[in-house]
Formats: C-alpha cells, sequence, structure tokens
C-alpha cells in the first residue's frame, strides 16, 4: 500500500469509497487546521503590531515629565483627557455607566482592587479591572471577570481607538495622548461595549492629575496605605501626597481610607469637606472576625488584611448603593467604638462579612505580591515592594515565609537578593531595610529579560538604555557594598572580604562563556557578594545555576570566573536549598515570572 505525507500525516492510498470519504474528511480537516494556523498567525501579528505601535506613544517617563510641566493646573491635563477620550468617540458622562469604584494610594492600592473584585464577581457580577502597571503582558491591565482581555479583543479595541484618533488628527488636536492615557481611554472602551456591570480602576499616579480621574461619578472611592513616592510629580511630604489622592474625591460619594498617619489623614478630611463628601476610617481586619477564626486571605503578609479591609467597605458600599442583597449584617458596637466614632474622621462601621465576601478574600490572586515560587531546590519569593514602608512590610513577610520552609537537614542554605530600582526612589534607604535578610549574595540588574528586547514587544522601554540602566545597577551595587562595610565586624554572619581581580573592575564580554558580569573598580576590597548582570535572565542563569527545573537558560558554556562568580556558583551547585528573594521594582517582578512560568507569556 503506497504511503504519502500530507501536512505532517501519514495517509492510507485511497482505493475504495470508504477509503475516499476518509481521505476526503482527513483533508477537510486539514483545511480547517490550515485555516486555524493562518487565522492565529494573522492574530498574533494584529496584536504584535498593535503592541509595537502603542509602543510608540510617550512612554510614561515620558508622560511624569508632561506631569511636572502641567501640575500648576490640574485642569490642563484633565481637560486634555477629555479631549482624547471625545476623539476617541466617548463623552465623559458616558462613563457613568461603568458604576466605577476609583482606588488611589502609595501602596496596597493594586491589591486592594483585587480584593474589591474578586468579592464582587462572587456576586454574580460581571467586572471589569483596570490596573497598572502589567506585569509580563499588556493585556493584563484590563480584565473582565479577572482575566486579561483576550488577544482578539485587545487587538480589535486598540486599533478601533487608535484609528479613530488618528482619523481626529488636526491642526489643533494633532498629538496622540500618551501610554497610559491611550490605556485608559481603551479600558473605558472596553468595559462599556463588552457592558461590565461595574468597573474597578486603579489610579496610575497621584489622583488630582491622574488622567483616569475624569470620571466624574463613581459609586465608591478609596485611599490605600500612603508613603513616600513619585516625589518629583505628587510632592516631597506625606501631606503633599495626601492632597494628591484626595483628589479623587467626588461630591456626595462616599470615601473609605485606612489609617493613616495623622497629618496625611487630617489633608484628607480637609479634601473630603472640599468636595465634599463622606470620608470613613476602615477599622481593622480584627473587627469583621469571630470567635477567634481569621479570615482566610489569598494574598499572604500581615500588611494585606489592612488591603482586605478596604476591599471588604468598598464592595458593601458598592453593593448598598446598587441595592443589592447580602451585603453583610452590622455588628453591634464594640466597646470604645463610640468615642472613636467622634474622631476627626468617623470609623466605619464592622459588619459580619457575606460568604460570597469571605470566599472572595480567600480566592483573590495577585501576582507579583507576596508571591512563593517552589522549583525544587529553588525557592522563589517575590514581591514588587517598590516604597520604604512596602519594602518594610516585604521584609517582614520575606523572614517570617523563610522560617516556614523546610530546613535543609545538612544546613547548607543560601540567601540571595535579586534586586532593581528605578524613578526617583531612595535606593540606599531601600537597601538598608533589607540587610536583616541576611543574603549570602546580592544580584543587581535593568528591567530587561534579555540584553536585546527585540521580539519582546510587552517589556520594551524605549524611554533608557540598557547602559542608563547598568549605570544605575551599579550604582545600587555600590551602594550595598557600603551598607555591608558599615556592618563589618557588628554581624558574625557576613562573609570576609574579597579581593577583586584585575584593573578597572570591569570583564570583557565573551559570548562563548556565559552571560556578561560587571564589577565595579575599587581601591579597597568588597565586604559583600555582589553581582552586576546586563539582564534578568543572565542574572536567573547564574542565581539557579540549572537547578530550576522550570527556568530554561540560554545555551553557554559557563561562567565567568570572577572570585564572587565563581566561588558563588560552587556554594549554589552544591546547596540543598536556594532561598531568593526578588524585589524593588514590579517591573522587575514581571521579567522574573515571565522567564519562570512561561504559561503567562502565553
Amino acid at each position: 500500500m503506497l504511503q504519502a505525507p500530507y501536512l505532517g500525516l501519514w495517509l492510507c492510498s485511497p482505493i475504495t469509497v470508504a477509503g475516499q470519504d476518509k481521505l476526503a474528511v482527513c483533508k477537510s480537516r486539514a483545511t480547517v487546521e490550515q485555516t486555524e494556523l493562518a487565522a492565529g498567525s494573522a492574530l498574533a501579528a494584529m496584536l504584535r503590531d498593535a503592541i509595537r505601535t502603542l509602543n510608540t506613544l510617550q512612554t510614561n517617563a515620558n508622560y511624569l515629565e508632561q506631569v511636572k510641566r502641567e501640575r500648576g493646573d490640574p485642569q490642563v491635563q484633565l481637560e486634555a483627557m477629555k479631549g482624547f477620550l471625545e476623539r476617541s468617540g466617548l463623552k465623559v458622562e458616558d462613563l457613568d455607566q461603568l458604576n466605577i469604584i476609583h482606588v488611589t494610594g502609595t501602596k496596597g492600592k493594586g491589591s486592594t482592587c483585587a480584593f474589591t473584585e474578586r468579592i464582587l464577581r462572587n456576586y454574580g457580577l460581571k467586572t471589569g479591572f483596570y490596573s497598572s502597571p502589567h506585569l509580563v503582558q499588556v493585556r493584563e491591565r484590563i480584565r473582565i471577570n479577572g482575566q486579561p482581555i483576550s488577544k482578539e479583543l485587545f487587538s480589535k479595541y486598540f486599533w478601533q481607538v487608535y484609528n479613530r484618533l488618528e482619523e481626529t488628527k488636526d491642526p489643533s488636536h494633532a498629538s496622540m495622548p500618551a501610554y497610559f492615557r491611550f490605556l485608559t481611554i481603551m479600558a473605558f472602551h472596553v468595559f462599556l461595549q463588552e457592558k461590565v456591570d461595574l468597573a474597578v480602576v486603579e489610579v496610575g499616579i497621584g489622583g488630582a492629575y491622574d488622567c483616569t480621574n475624569i470620571i466624574r461619578k463613581p459609586i465608591v472611592c478609596g485611599v490605600s496605605s500612603l508613603g513616600i513616592d513619585h516625589t518629583s510629580i505628587l510632592g516631597d511630604t506625606i501631606e503633599k501626597i495626601a492632597w494628591q489622592k484626595g483628589g479623587i474625591f467626588k461630591p456626595g460619594v462616599p470615601a473609605f481610607t485606612v489609617p493613616q498617619p495623622e497629618r496625611p489623614l487630617e489633608v484628607l478630611r480637609e479634601r473630603a469637606r472640599e468636595s465634599p463628601c463622606p470620608l470613613y476610617l476602615c477599622p481593622d481586619l480584627d473587627a469583621f472576625e469571630e470567635d477567634d477564626k481569621a479570615l482566610q486571605l489569598g494574598l499572604a503578609g500581615e500588611h494585606q488584611r489592612s488591603n482586605a479591609t478596604l476591599a471588604l467597605q468598598l464592595s458593601r458600599a458598592w453593593l448598598q448603593q446598587q441595592g443589592c442583597q447580602g451585603t453583610g449584617e452590622l455588628k453591634d458596637l464594640q466597646p470604645g467604638a463610640e468615642l472613636l466614632g467622634k474622631r476627626t474622621v468617623p470609623l466605619a462601621p464592622a459588619f459580619r462579612p457575606s460568604s460570597s465576601m469571605v470566599q472572595g478574600l480567600q480566592d483573590t490572586e495577585w501576582l507579583g505580591r507576596n508571591q512563593v515560587l517552589q522549583h525544587g531546590p529553588v525557592t522563589w519569593f517575590i514581591d514588587g515592594a517598590h516604597t520604604t514602608s512596602s519594602v518594610q512590610a516585604c521584609v517582614r513577610w520575606f523572614r517570617q515565609a523563610a522560617l516556614n520552609e523546610e530546613k535543609p537537614v545538612d544546613g547548607s542554605e543560601v540567601r540571595v537578593l535579586l534586586f532593581n530600582a528605578t524613578g526617583d526612589r531612595d535606593t540606599a534607604a531601600l537597601l538598608k531595610l533589607l540587610l536583616p535578610c541576611r543574603f549570602d549574595y546580592a544580584v543587581f540588574c535593568p528591567n530587561f529579560t534579555e540584553v536585546s528586547a527585540v521580539g519582546n514587544a510587552d517589556q520594551q522601554n524605549f524611554n533608557v538604555t540598557l547602559e542608563n540602566m547598568l549605570t544605575r545597577c551599579l550604582e545600587n551595587q555600590k551602594k550595598w557594598n557600603q551598607l555591608m562595610e558599615e556592618k563589618v565586624g557588628q554581624d558574625l554572619w557576613l562573609s570576609p572580604p574579597m579581593q577583586v581581580e584585575g584593573v578597572g573592575g570591569r570583564l570583557k564580554p565573551d559570548p562563548l562563556r556565559g552571560p556578561l558580569l560587571f564589577v565595579p573598580s575599587s581601591e579597597r576590597p568588597l565586604n559583600s557578594n555582589s553581582l552586576v548582570f546586563p539582564c534578568i535572565s543572565h542574572a536567573l542563569q547564574w542565581i539557579t545555576q540549572g537547578r530550576d527545573p522550570h527556568f530554561q537558560a540560554p545555551a553557554t558554556k559557563g561562567l565567568h570566573l570572577h572570585p564572587v562568580a565563581g566561588t558563588g556558583a560552587v556554594l549554589l551547585k552544591e546547596a540543598a536549598a536556594i532561598r531568593v528573594l526578588v524585589t524593588g521594582s514590579l517591573h522587575l517582578v514581571g521579567g522574573v515570572l515571565k522567564l519562570l512560568d512561561q504559561s503567562l507569556s502565553q
């Protein structure tokens, strides 16, 4: 019997009518497969073009500079955003249909939104969720029912909005909105046309000047924990930052916040009075728990309890405003509650969470926040903390989580810090907070997954060069080394000083021998084991030493024999357990997750 290859399938030569029928079916299936492959290829190309076109818009850093120039008059920014929205085919009034929950804050606002969205989805509602930044794929920023919108929907709405903005250009409206502004407009289109029941909208930066603040009539607003961040945009004191955050308050719309330092809380109260709107302070999560039975949270870390209590109040307020049932029964006033109610910001009443709320808190997932991945002997502790207060919380979580890990019988555990920080953040202050974690090695790298970002449009950043980011990494390494030197003789756990070999301190790249490795020149011996790599992939390759079954390292023939890299490689290969904390930047976290979990790129 003759055989012939057909699209990878071996088919029998037709002899009978039945055989002809079978061949026809096979051909039909093959045609369908060809069509599906062609359609998939066309979709992939359309999505790729959409993301690349999106990246040609002003990047976030350019947008920050624009905000700096315009911040004297917030109406300039808000009016510009309204103009872009109208050119895209929507009016500000159309956003009233989205039943929005608007959330700001310095840390925890994303987690609060994730808790809130999951709770309300448990009530059978179709939810929209707009957040930033994305970790792996830009589609993550716009979610429906907790899932990033599909590739089809992203391509459809991107080109729909982009083409409308292109078509409406004229001498007076010649520009296109910045990256974040564009995605905000696109999210509104998605939520309206996909007919969500509500939209949870996370503020990008600040509040008063943020482009999401064109929302006129949210159902409820929330302010998570306040701290110092984005000082060049929001101001250099927590009071100035509080003023910015309170800018999302709207007349008559209830607002909730978590316990804050006295002065920023007073600023929020004044902003609420100006609006005017009712502002309530959330009680501790303990107030929602009964019979010493703690509520189970899907997100790890003690600090998530504050975010959970804000989410409970936002969810209940939204459900009440919409006339929904099952909003939880109010508890009797506890001793002292009357007194608390007389403070400058009244205490919101505690209630017995409904079963949907309890389950929602437990089922919440939010990648890159207090996340643990167990990959054979390598345990990854991943948290995108990037402010002083959030790094403090990260350290508490990591130390507790690491303690809970099973200890190696022979005690051979190696702890590694993988760190990067961007923007105007005080890196020295952040690194100092990480010292108590007692890392054996500190590794620094830019937020690029590979040395070249070509082919990875979701994580392209045209605003910074590899050289600029490497310079920042080397500065971060220097600060870490200085901190470690200050502790020499104070802590017994420190490794002895290691000599830096060679002159100039930078090793020449050798493509045949492995990833690039950078070590700063130093007149004195280094008192810590620290390394700088040019990309995340190279850093992970050195850290894992081929021992993480989920990480596919590029094919290389070895590592540079710098003393730190060489001795570290031996220890990492022989250690019974490797604990790695990844922190300092959500963009770094996203790059690491992309390499460790291939499914996130699908």
